[in-house]
C-alpha cells in the first residue's frame, strides 16, 4: 500500500511541472483556466491597435492565426499573416510577439497582435480570436488582476498603473510611476518585515522564554521592541517600534496631499463683485468657462472647470461676488461662494489695483485675507494668495498698494502683465497642497491606504498598552496585518520562518 501511495504522490509532483512545460511551447492546456483577448489600445481609428492575449491557450492561437504555424522567439517581433481560422480568409499582416509565462506582463503565456487600426481590422482579428476554442473577452482591468494573481504587480503597483493611464498632468505621472516602479510598497513591506520580527521575537518568549533549549543570546538578535512583560529586552529603548510610529504619524499628515495630487486640488477664486475673478478663471483655464461683463453680480453660481495648473490637477473654481444687500438670487450665490471657501485648498483673492480702498475692499481684506493668512499651515490646511487685478489701471507715478498691504501679486487679466508670477506662485502653492511627487517620500493617493496606515498606528498604540503577552502579540499581529493588507500580501507562515530561522530552538 505504501509503495502505491509513493508512486501517486510521485506522479503528482511530475504533474505541475508537465503543466508548465506544455504551457510553455504555446500548446493548449486543458483545465488550466480560460484565456482572454481584448483591443488593449482603446477604441477609434489609429495607425496601430494593440489586441492582447493572456493565458494558457495563447500559444495555440497564435499558431492557428498565423502562417507559418510555428511559434516566433519569444519576445521578438514577427511580421505575419493573419488569417480567419474559420474560413482561412487573410484579416491583416501584422507583427506579432509571443511572451511565454511567466516572463510577462501577467506571468501567463501572452501574445500581442500588432495590426492597422482601422475599425474593419481590428473587429476581424476580435472575431477570429473568439472563434479560438478556450478564448473569451476579457473583462475590465483582468489582464491586471492576473498580474496581482501570478505575483507580479503588488496592490499599490496596481493602483499605481491605474493612476498612470489616467494621469493628466505632469505631477499626476510622476506620482503614478513612482507607485507603479513599487515605493510604497517597499516602505510597507520594509514596516511589516519590523513588525514580523518584533512578532517573532515576542511568540518566541511566550513559547520559549522559559525553556533551557532556547540558545543564551538569541532574544537579543531581534529588534529592539520594549514591553514590561520581556524581562530580557528591559535595558533595550524600543527604538524600531517608536521610529515606526513617528514614521506612520508622519505619513498620515501628509495624506491628503497625495489625495489632491490623484483627484485635484479645489482652488476657489474670490473677491467683491467687479474684481475681475471670471476673467481670471477664464486665463487660467484658457477658455470661456465664466461670462465677463462689467455688470456687477454677472455670476450668481459657482462655475467649476478642471485645469492643468504648473503640472498639478485643479479643480478650479469661479464664486459670486461677495456683497450684502442684493436680490435673493444673487444672494444665494454669495451663500454658495462662502461655503466652497470652506471646502478649499487654496483661495485666490482677487481685489481691484484701482480701488483698494473701498469698503467692500476693505471688507474682503479683513474678513476673508487677514482670517485665512493668519492661520499657520499645522491650523488648517488652507492657503491663500493676494491678487490685485487690473494693474494696468494704475498710474506709473502714482501711488501703488500701500506698506501695510499683506503679500500680494500684481496682475493685469487684460495685458497678461503678471501672470508668469503669478503661475509660479501657484506652483509653489499646489506643490505645498498637493506634495512634490518629484522628491520625499511616496504619498498616500488613496483613502485605503490612510485606513491601513491608521489601523497600523492605533494597533501599536495597543500593543505598548497591554499588560499580557498574548494580548500584545495580537497587536503586533494586526498592525502587521494592516501593512500586508496595503500591499495585497502577507501571512502567518512568514512568522514561523523568522522563529525557525533566526532562534534555535530545541538545541
Amino acid at each position: 500500500m505504501w509503495r502505491g501511495l509513493w508512486t501517486l504522490a510521485a506522479q503528482a509532483a511530475r504533474w505541475p511541472c508537465r503543466l508548465c512545460t506544455r504551457r510553455s511551447s504555446g500548446a493548449l492546456a486543458p483545465g488550466s483556466g480560460a484565456t482572454i483577448f481584448a483591443l488593449s489600445s482603446g477604441q477609434g481609428r489609429c495607425g496601430v491597435a494593440v489586441i492582447r492575449t493572456s493565458g494558457p491557450a495563447s500559444g495555440h492561437a497564435l499558431r492557428i492565426l498565423t502562417a507559418p504555424r510555428d511559434l516566433p522567439p519569444a519576445r521578438h517581433a514577427s511580421l505575419r499573416l493573419l488569417s480567419d481560422p474559420r474560413s482561412g480568409e487573410p484579416l491583416d499582416r501584422a507583427l506579432v510577439l509571443w511572451f511565454p509565462g511567466p516572463k510577462s506582463f501577467t506571468g501567463e503565456d501572452c501574445v500581442e497582435f500588432h495590426v492597422h487600426g482601422g475599425p474593419a481590422v481590428v473587429s476581424g482579428v476580435l472575431q477570429a480570436l473568439g472563434s479560438v476554442p478556450g478564448l473569451r473577452p476579457a473583462e475590465a482591468g483582468e489582464f491586471t488582476r492576473r498580474a496581482f494573481a501570478h505575483g507580479k504587480l503588488n496592490l499599490t503597483e496596481v493602483e499605481g498603473l491605474a493612476d498612470l493611464i489616467h494621469a493628466e498632468t505632469e505631477a499626476q505621472r510622476r506620482q503614478a510611476l513612482r507607485q507603479l516602479d513599487g515605493e510604497l510598497g517597499h516602505l510597507c513591506r520594509g514596516w511589516a518585515e519590523t513588525l514580523t520580527k518584533a512578532l517573532a521575537h515576542v511568540e518566541a518568549y511566550i513559547d520559549f522564554g522559559e525553556d533551557d533549549n532556547l540558545e543564551e543570546g538569541v532574544l537579543e538578535k531581534m529588534p529592539r521592541v520594549s514591553h514590561p512583560r520581556l524581562p530580557s529586552l528591559s535595558s533595550f529603548s524600543g527604538i524600531e517600534v517608536r521610529a515606526l510610529e513617528v514614521a506612520l504619524g508622519a505619513h498620515l499628515r501628509d495624506a491628503r496631499r497625495g489625495q489632491r495630487l490623484r483627484s485635484g486640488a479645489h482652488v476657489v477664486v474670490t473677491g467683491p463683485p467687479n474684481a475681475g475673478k471670471s476673467s481670471l478663471v477664464n486665463l487660467l483655464s484658457r477658455k470661456p468657462v465664466s461670462i465677463v461683463s462689467p455688470e456687477p453680480g454677472t455670476t450668481r453660481d459657482v462655475l467649476e472647470t478642471p485645469v492643468d495648473l504648473a503640472g498639478f490637477p485643479v479643480l478650479l473654481s469661479d464664486t459670486a461676488g461677495l456683497r450684502e444687500g442684493v436680490g435673493p438670487v444673487e444672494q444665494e450665490g454669495v451663500r454658495r461662494a462662502r461655503e466652497r471657501l470652506e471646502q478649499a485648498d487654496l483661495i485666490l483673492a482677487m481685489l481691484d489695483a484701482s480701488d483698494l480702498t473701498s469698503p467692500s475692499s476693505c471688507n474682503f481684506l479683513a474678513t476673508v485675507v487677514a482670517s485665512v493668512g493668519a492661520q499657520s499651515p499645522s491650523d488648517s490646511s488652507q492657503r491663500v494668495l493676494l491678487v490685485l487685478n487690473k494693474s494696468d489701471l494704475l498710474s506709473t507715478e502714482g501711488p501703488g498698494p500701500g506698506p501695510d498691504m499683506p503679500p500680494h501679486l500684481l496682475l493685469s487679466c487684460v495685458t497678461g502683465e503678471g501672470l508668469d508670477g503669478l503661475l509660479e506662485a501657484l506652483r509653489k502653492e499646489l506643490a505645498a497642497v498637493c506634495g512634490d511627487p518629484s522628491t520625499g517620500p511616496p504619498l498616500l493617493t488613496r483613502a485605503r491606504h490612510q485606513y491601513h496606515l491608521q489601523g497600523c498606528l492605533d494597533a501599536l498604540g495597543h500593543y505598548k498598552q497591554s499588560k499580557d503577552l498574548a494580548l500584545a502579540a495580537e497587536a503586533l499581529r494586526v498592525a502587521r496585518g494592516h501593512l500586508t493588507r496595503l500591499t495585497g500580501g502577507g501571512g502567518t507562515e512568514e512568522i514561523l520562518d523568522i522563529i525557525f530561522r533566526d532562534f534555535c530552538v530545541g538545541k
